[in-house]
C-alpha cells in the first residue's frame, strides 16, 4: 500500500463524537513509551503526524487520522505508566474501553509491545481483555533495532508460550518493526490493505 495522504481529523474523549464516516478503523495502542507515535509516523511516512515526546503518557485522547481518504488510523492513549492523576487514568480507561466495545467501524486493533522486554503482565492482560471482548487484533513488536535477532526470537517465543499457557489456541498475527530502520512497514501496510480490500468487497456496512 502506498500512503498518498494522511490527514489529522479530530481528537476527543467521547466515542459518539468520533468521525461518522463508515470507513474501517485500525487502532494503535500499547504501554506508554512503547514507540507508538514513531511507529505511526513511520507507517504514514510523515515525520510529525503523531506527536512524539520524551514524556510517557502524552497521548490522552482518541486521535483520528484519515489515510488515503478510505480508512482511519486511530491513535489511542497508552495504558500503564503515565504521569497523570489516578482520576485521569480512570477516565483514560473508560473511553478506551468504550471505544473498543462500542465503535462499530473498528476492524482491527494493533497492540504495540516493546520487543526489548520479556513478556510483561500488563501487555498480556490487555491482550486477554481484547480476546474476551471479541476485538480483532494483531501484535506489533516495536524497537527491533535495539536488540539482536536471537533476542527478538526469544522474546516472541516467550509471548507465544505465555499466551498458549493462558488458553490461547495459537499466537495472534504479529509483526516485528523498527521505526528507526523502517523494518516491518511494508508488511503492516500490506496487511491493512488486504483487510480493507476484503471489507470493501464483501461488507455492505462500509462504503
Amino acid at each position: 500500500m502506498k500512503i498518498n495522504t494522511a490527514e489529522f481529523i479530530i481528537s476527543n474523549s467521547i466515542v459518539s463524537k468520533c468521525p461518522p464516516e463508515r470507513l474501517p478503523e485500525y487502532a494503535f495502542i500499547g504501554r506508554s513509551n512503547v514507540g507508538k507515535s514513531s511507529l505511526i509516523n513511520m507507517l504514514t511516512n510523515h515525520k510529525n503526524l503523531a506527536k512524539t515526546s520524551a514524556r510517557p503518557g502524552k497521548t490522552q485522547l482518541i486521535n483520528h487520522f484519515k489515510i488515503n481518504n478510505n480508512w482511519f488510523l486511530v491513535d489511542l492513549p497508552g495504558y500503564g505508566y503515565a504521569r497523570v492523576s489516578k482520576k485521569t487514568k480512570e477516565v483514560f480507561q473508560k473511553f478506551i474501553t468504550d471505544y473498543f466495545e462500542k465503535r462499530e467501524q473498528l476492524v482491527c486493533a494493533f497492540v504495540l509491545i516493546d520487543i526489548r522486554h520479556e513478556a510483561q503482565k500488563i501487555d498480556l492482560e490487555f491482550i486477554t481483555y481484547l480476546g474476551e471482548t471479541g476485538v480483532p487484533f494483531c501484535i506489533i513488536f516495536t524497537k527491533a533495532d535495539k536488540i539482536s535477532k536471537g533476542k527478538i526470537e526469544q522474546h516472541v517465543a516467550a509471548y507465544r508460550k505465555a499466551l498458549l499457557a493462558n488458553n490461547w489456541e495459537e499466537m495472534p498475527q504479529y509483526f516485528v518493526t523498527s521505526s528507526l530502520e523502517n523494518t516491518g512497514r511494508d508488511t503492516v501496510l500490506e496487511y491493512i490493505d488486504a483487510v480493507n480490500q476484503e471489507i470493501f468487497k464483501s461488507n455492505e456496512n462500509f462504503i
